[in-house]
């Protein structure tokens, strides 16, 4: 398969081709037509000066005056029969007479030339070319361009006076065009396909860099090297921005990828360890062991378990996200889902005032089991990090000018520092005051509100400040 450089070369060298063609027929063929109507004009002024000179002595026996061989037109005499009867010379080399046109015509376009009978005239032939006709001879390999026009007296045909010349000098000057034609053409198309390989290989070069890059991180699955970038910001220039903008992002997601799956094993081995140690501690010592040690084993066990399938559940709800899965959307009453989720969560307090404020009746279009989930998932991460003396509050209203839902989750808790607020919605990540307060979790939570904030076509923003509380605003669009 040929390269995109001898492909862009051939394809200019096609174009030059075409274009030099295009304009060199076209010169050709004013050049011709311009040659040969000069030689027509030439024969129709030599007719009309000789007939002027036979129509003053017609009545005492006409006489052509008579010329040399060298004469480029040859004048010939018919009478009204057409017999020829006079010439200017009777050079041997010359065609012999021929009978006048039984009818004469206003010439046609010259047939003299294919290429040149397309061209149009770029001069009027004089009027009296209407009254005769040109014609064409060929004798001893050579050709003869012939003009008959009739001579009149009063409006009776006495004879007839042909000029005839020869075509071959302008056949010769015809001939050296069309050799100056093909030998420029030739080295023309050499020279285009020389300067277009030149040219080509210079713009691919970047390209080519590219290429060799992206096949050097493909070998070695180094995301960090960059393409180098040319000093012009052409189309090139922009190819190669946006493509270390896409090593940048690739480098981006293999990095989080390389430390989802660390912190995920890390997470997973944690109460897998705790469940296969008790397991373990059981079936070895369940012979020695009190019911109360049994009941305490059994019971951490029992909550490692539940800890592992809440962070494989929430595993499989991110692994929908990254796969693209989109959720079903249909008409939701969120006001209906707001005040079943604060009436389940008022029982999972231990302490906390439960406030629902401002509450409107609100429709969307969207996943009625994920609002529930991203609700919990709010109010559960409110009452983990607020004292049994605080409070937390659940609101939704109508934001009619944005044409949104606005649901709101407020605490009185601990707060997130300014340091860790930035990284609250990544995979794993657990500021300090959550790992100790709550050991259990596994940071994957508001990774999840988020995804499904945005599955509904949502936005979700979190502000917070150290021992005074954190404020979740999720903005959700209206049912149209």
């Amino acid at each position: 398969m040929l390269s995109i450089q001898m492909r862009s070369a051939i394809g200019c060298v096609l174009l030059c081709d075409l274009v030099l063609l295009i304009v060199g027929v076209s010169v050709y063929a004013f050049h011709a037509r311009g040659l040969y109507d000069n030689l027509d004009r030439t024969l129709v002024t030599s007719v009309e000066h000789a007939e002027a000179e036979i129509t003053i002595s017609l009545d005492n026996n006409p006489q052509l005056s008579k010329a040399s061989d060298k004469l480029d037109v040859v004048l010939r005499l018919y009478d009204p029969n057409g017999n020829f009867y006079e010439a200017t010379t009777l050079a041997s080399n010359l065609p012999p007479p021929a009978n006048p046109p039984k009818s004469l015509t206003a010439p046609a376009v010259p047939a003299y030339d294919v290429l040149a009978s397309f061209a149009p005239p770029l001069t009027d032939l004089p009027a009296a070319v209407y009254e005769g006709a040109f014609g064409l001879l060929a004798s001893n390999g050579q050709r003869w361009r012939t003009y008959f026009e009739p001579i009149r007296s009063g409006t009776t045909i006495v004879g007839y006076i042909e000029a005839i010349t020869s075509l071959g000098r302008v056949d010769d000057s015809i001939k050296a065009i069309q050799e100056l034609f093909w030998a420029t053409g030739l080295f023309g198309m050499f020279i285009a396909l020389g300067g277009s390989l030149l040219v080509s290989a210079q713009t691919l070069r970047p390209i080519g860099k590219m290429g060799r890059t992206a096949q050097l991180i493909a070998l070695s699955h180094d995301f960090s090297q960059r393409i180098e970038t040319p000093r012009r910001l052409d189309e090139l220039g922009h190819l190669a921005v946006t493509f270390n903008n896409m090593l940048k992002s690739l480098e981006e997601a293999y990095c989080t990828q390389q430390r989802f799956i660390a912190d995920a094993s890390h997470e997973l081995r944690a109460p897998l360890t705790a469940i296969q140690g008790n397991l373990e501690l059981l079936h070895r010592q369940q012979n020695v062991m009190t019911a109360t040690d049994k009941a305490e084993a059994l019971t951490e066990a029992s909550r490692e378990t539940a800890r592992l399938a809440r962070l494989v559940s929430d595993l499989l709800v991110l692994a929908r996200a990254d796969a693209g899965v989109n959720l079903t959307r249909q008409s939701v009453s969120l006001d209906e889902v707001v005040l079943e989720i604060f009436n389940q969560a008022r029982h999972l307090a231990k302490g906390q005032r439960f406030v629902l404020k401002p509450f409107e009746p609100i429709s969307i279009a969207g996943d009625e089991d994920r609002l529930k989930q991203l609700l919990l998932i709010l109010l559960d991460n409110a009452l983990k990090y607020t004292p049994p003396e605080g409070q937390v509050t659940l609101g939704l209203k109508r934001l009619d000018k944005a044409k949104e839902a606005q649901i709101t989750v407020s605490d009185t808790g601990v707060g997130i520092s300014a340091t860790d607020l930035p990284h609250v919605f990544e995979r794993f990540y657990r500021a300090d005051p959550a790992r100790s307060r709550d050991p259990g979790g596994t940071g994957l939570g508001l990774p999840i509100a988020k995804w499904i904030t945005e599955q509904h076509g949502g936005r979700i923003e979190i502000s917070s400040e150290p021992g005074k509380g954190t404020t979740i605003v999720v903005c959700l669009p209206l049912l149209v």
